[in-house]
């Protein structure tokens, strides 16, 4: 009987380890990376347009990738669930 638990237990941990993997290379995910990491530069460029200091201009890409990965949770549970 424990066999079978941990054998159950191997199958399911395979099948979210293999969800992860598709995700992670999912042109979902890619695109909604690009277009928010535009989306901030674009509004972070019109901010900082009297300025040109290379320490504000380094956030661009921290604060990009801050963003999508905050906000891409929500797009992934929605791939999700359009994947079964």
């Amino acid at each position: 009987m424990k066999l079978e638990e941990e054998i159950e237990q191997i199958k399911k941990r395979n099948k979210r380890v293999e969800l992860d993997k598709e995700w992670e290379t999912s042109w979902t995910r890619r695109i909604c990376i690009m277009i928010l990491t535009y989306i901030v530069v674009v509004l972070y460029s019109y901010v900082i347009r009297q300025g040109n200091s290379i320490f504000l201009s380094s956030f661009v890409p921290v604060i990009g990738f801050t963003l999508s990965t905050l906000s891409l949770k929500v797009v992934r549970k929605f791939w999700e669930k359009n994947k079964k």
